[in-house]
């Protein structure tokens, strides 16, 4: 009964090709949330395959449920002893819509496929393989103890891809049901593919559309060229004042103040030197900033598309209207509130007064982070660095955006993250796949994470 056989079973359950029988199963189940006529497989995700599955090991289930939610939530804990750690988990089982007929090989991405050493399937990465991972690792625990040692809570959403509607409601009005010592779940990329990591919260999404409408109607060029105004030509200009040449962001509100000490620590140790995506602009983005720190430390500010006249088929007209939308990733630090309105008065103070802004976002998520020198982030690094013999890269937040200030905000956890994927996974696109590798080591380092929490030599921090 020790940690090595823990850990041991755990790759055994890999090996033998149980855990790819548990994905198949879950990969099967069609769960589009972004699909009305798929609504029954988000309730049957749940009472045909987690609930037997966290029954199976020992957990009570109830479903719960909020009129903003596209989907039912499914809580179920295990409670050994009161007095001891409570680990909050969280996944979901919706996934987006599985984009039938435009994968590889004719792939079916209802069905999990293991082609050269990756798992092909739909939702395998983002997030039944990785919700999978965690629970096969526990259940190996579990049976190679005959105990625990811990409490677990754990909640599985299915409307996460929708943006997660009802799930902080959920939080708040379930506070003292779903609260634990401290959250540890999976999803996201890892910094690299063969990297074990960590991060502790996300950035957070603010999208703004830019508009002028100048007048009805193009009118020609040659005649009126010089004496109207041009939108596009405004629109441009005014963008350049927003972002520079190279990517800086130019308005002070759309930045932390600062890069803290113990996230640039951190982030030191963060190479982005990926084999398998685009070759990075060296010269892009903050001055002076590391490309890790550009990613997880700082905002970035995007246009996604600008419209004017008509790009298809361009006419010597002056165009009546130009719109643009802009997106700005921003993390811990920037007040969203003021992201707006600080770009209101940017652009009336440098005489832009006929653009019209308007955010479409309705939900804004704030962006969240625990500190990398907080002493649960320092023990599971610990953990990991014994179970892989690798030192595991430590993000304060995903530069990406997932729910976590439900979490961290609404139920006041620690938040930790180990995901089981990494960044080419084509999540969200035909050819979602998993690698071999990453999936067997997670249920190690899950299996390990998992032992040591039973140690009763955590943190002596409660919720």
């Amino acid at each position: 009964m020790t940690r090595h056989a823990a850990v041991e079973r755990a790759q055994k359950y890999f090996d033998d090709g149980t855990l790819f029988a548990d994905v198949a199963r879950r990969v099967a189940q069609p769960t589009e949330s972004q699909n009305p006529d798929r609504a029954a497989e988000l309730r049957a995700y749940l009472d045909k395959e987690m609930r037997p599955t966290l029954e199976a090991l020992g957990f009570t289930c109830r479903v719960l449920e909020h009129p903003r939610a596209k989907g039912p939530f499914l809580f179920a804990e295990r409670i050994e002893d009161p007095a001891l750690t409570t680990v909050f988990s969280y996944g979901h089982g919706d996934v987006v819509p599985g984009m039938e007929g435009r994968w590889r090989d004719a792939l079916n991405p209802w069905e999990l496929t293991l082609k050269g050493d990756r798992w092909y399937g739909r939702g395998v990465a983002d997030n039944k393989g990785q919700h999978s991972i965690n629970l096969a690792a526990l259940k190996c625990v579990l049976e190679t103890r005959g105990k625990l040692g811990f409490n677990v809570k754990y909640l599985i959403e299915m409307g996460e891809e929708m943006g997660s509607p009802g799930l902080f409601e959920v939080c708040e009005t379930h506070r003292d049901l779903l609260r634990g010592d401290v959250l540890i779940a999976s999803d996201g990329p890892r910094l690299l593919a063969e990297r074990p990591t960590l991060f502790m919260g996300s950035r957070a999404i603010i999208n703004v559309d830019l508009e002028i409408n100048a007048r009805e109607g193009g009118h020609h060029s040659g005649n009126w060229g010089g004496l109207l105004s041009n939108p596009g030509i405004q629109l441009a200009n005014a963008i350049a004042t927003i972002v520079g040449p190279t990517g800086k962001i130019l308005v002070p509100e759309w930045m932390p103040a600062e890069l803290p000490d113990s996230v640039r620590r951190a982030l030191a140790d963060c190479s982005l030197d990926m084999a398998d995506g685009p070759a990075i602009d060296p010269n892009w983005g903050e001055p002076g900033f590391s490309a890790a720190e550009k990613v997880y430390g700082w905002s970035s500010a995007e246009v996604l598309s600008f419209v004017c006249g008509n790009p298809d088929k361009p006419v010597h007209a002056i165009p009546p209207r130009a719109w643009a939308r802009m997106q700005l990733r921003y993390c811990v630090g920037v007040d969203p509130e003021e992201v707006v309105p600080a770009l209101r008065r940017h652009l009336d103070r440098l005489g832009y007064t006929m653009i019209e802004l308007s955010s479409p976002r309705q939900d804004i998520a704030p962006a969240t982070r625990l500190d990398p020198d907080h002493p649960w982030v320092q023990w599971a690094a610990a953990s990991i660095s014994e179970t892989t013999g690798k030192k595991p890269a430590i993000l304060p937040n995903l530069g990406g955006t997932l729910p976590n200030h439900c979490f961290s905000d609404a139920l006041g956890m620690p938040t930790l993250w180990v995901p089981h994927s990494y960044a080419g996974c084509s999540q969200h696109a035909p050819n979602e796949h998993l690698p071999v590798a990453i999936a067997r080591e997670g249920m190690a380092i899950m299996a390990g994470l998992y032992w040591d929490l039973g140690e009763e030599k955590t943190p002596p921090y409660r919720a």
